[in-house]
């Protein structure tokens, strides 16, 4: 999958430990767990911090962050915790746990995704979603929504962190695929827990309507949309993965929308047919017919848009704003063409 493009990257953590003491909150972002697991690990396992400030508030040093990052490797790759907290407080050669992960390998080999200079949030998201700890994806999700924003979160955490996985898993073979279904699942679940805006004043405004074009079954960053649109208060109908080209000249005609938003993740899955032929559906009285603004988002639509009064979508945040524009023209089911430089998500 390709999520939208990432924005100009921020200056990453080091492959390393941070070089200053941190609190648990941020040890567990850094990592990829949840707090209440660093908790319970130093109960179970005496695998605490060195220091703490007043006796009461934990701080954790580079040392006990490698500790940590050991014990995470090893029970990655199949290690008991108590064992894989021994090796790592002791320092311990792992090189019977190495030998246990030859047998149990984790998904797609023991070595991390490659995500080049992200955020730590970024990274510890990753780390959860190949040790397959689906407790703690879901934790990092919803504090990462709800710390940053939808928008904030989903182009500089969530986006990076599927494209990682959709990147190692195309070049892998079948690995990884595991860890790609289950963060691509609990991505979903945040955004769906997401609870839109109390209705608009004028409830009869025509909404905008989602959907990916048939075949694509790609269907995460038009979830993002709908969940974006929902917090601005904006009336949405989204109907999902691989919408049958019938169905959805249907949708639009009953609708009567003042958007179509259509997304392709390939070139395979791109119908410029379609798109020319939901651009010319009209409704209404003869002398005062409406008709959508189609708007084209994804990869798959390539560099020429097939209809006149076709726009380009690029990215959540900017593709947002032309929704919120079109919403708040006087007319907004005339379809004039803003023309955006790429697709949403190319």
């Amino acid at each position: 999958m390709q999520p939208p493009p990432q924005p100009p990257p921020r200056p990453g953590p080091p492959t390393g430990p941070p070089d200053v003491a941190l609190s648990t909150g941020a040890v567990a972002r850094h990592l990829g767990v949840s707090p209440n697991t660093l908790r319970s690990w130093e109960r179970r396992y005496a695998i605490g911090p060195a220091r703490r400030e007043g006796g009461r508030h934990r701080r954790w040093t580079p040392q006990d962050i490698a500790r940590l990052e050991l014990m995470c490797r090893l029970t990655a790759q199949g290690v008991p915790p108590a064992e894989a907290a021994r090796a790592a407080k002791w320092d311990a050669a792992p090189a019977a746990p190495a030998a246990s992960a030859a047998v149990h390998p984790a998904p797609g080999g023991p070595g991390p995704l490659h995500l080049g200079e992200v955020r730590p949030e970024c990274r510890g998201l990753a780390r959860a979603a190949v040790r397959l700890d689906a407790p703690s994806v879901a934790e990092l999700l919803d504090t990462a929504l709800a710390e940053h924003g939808l928008v904030t979160a989903w182009e500089e955490i969530i986006a990076p962190t599927l494209h990682a996985v959709g990147r190692t898993w195309a070049s892998a073979g079948e690995r990884y695929v595991e860890v790609e279904h289950l963060l691509s699942w609990h991505v979903s679940a945040a955004m769906h827990r997401i609870r839109p805006a109390p209705a608009a004043p004028h409830p009869a405004a025509p909404p905008v309507l989602l959907a990916c074009v048939p075949d694509e079954l790609h269907s995460l960053p038009v979830e993002a949309l709908a969940a974006a649109l929902g917090e601005r208060g904006l009336p949405v109908r989204m109907f999902g993965a691989a919408l049958p080209a019938q169905a959805l000249r249907d949708a639009v005609r009953r609708t009567g929308p003042r958007a179509v938003v259509l997304w392709s993740q390939t070139r395979t899955t791109a119908d410029a047919a379609l798109a020319r032929s939901v651009a010319d559906i009209e409704w209404g009285l003869r002398g005062a017919r409406g008709r959508p603004a189609l708007l084209l988002a994804g990869p798959g639509w390539g560099a020429g848009a097939p209809h006149p009064r076709a726009e380009r979508l690029f990215g959540l945040r900017s593709g947002l704003e032309v929704i919120a524009a079109l919403a708040a023209d006087a007319a907004p089911t005339t379809g004039a063409g803003r023309a955006g430089p790429a697709a949403y998500g190319s």
